[in-house]
């Protein structure tokens, strides 16, 4: 058991994570949903902007252990997360409209599946471009 987990540690720690994200994005938006009445789109961006804080930490320092010794580094990071996770904001804004406007779906329940499909897209984009360990040289 331990060989697993150490093998699968970064998916277990993203997936663990992801959970957490996943909790704050589905919370925020139905806390503006249903207790704020605001529009769906609007509590989609809102609720996108929290998780995205929350991941970007929590990826850099539990799952993909990401250290830098420079700011520029830092920055060029932080940049390089929230440029793709705006790739896969555009894909949940898309899934929730054909969802909910297109369909007449539930929005709490095209929430949890727009959630599914981004979170393993961001693992994508995480682990193999954002986080990807690239030597010793940290700029």
């Amino acid at each position: 058991m331990k060989a697993f987990i150490e093998k699968y540690k970064s998916i277990i720690l993203y997936l663990v994570f992801g959970a957490l994200t996943t909790a704050v994005n589905i919370g925020v938006f139905t806390f503006l949903d249903l207790y704020m009445h605001w529009n769906y789109q609007v509590g989609t961006a809102i609720a996108w902007i929290a998780s995205v804080l929350v991941a970007f930490f929590t990826n850099k320092v539990w799952v993909f252990s990401s250290n830098y010794s420079t700011w520029r580094a830092f920055w060029r990071e932080l940049g390089s997360f929230f440029f793709f996770r705006l790739l896969t904001y555009f894909m949940e804004v898309v899934i929730m409209w054909v969802g909910v406007s297109l369909l007449r779906e539930n929005a709490i329940l095209m929430k949890l599946v727009d959630n599914i499909v981004v979170v393993i897209v961001n693992y994508v984009f995480s682990k193999w471009i954002i986080f990807r360990k690239q030597g010793t040289k940290k700029d």
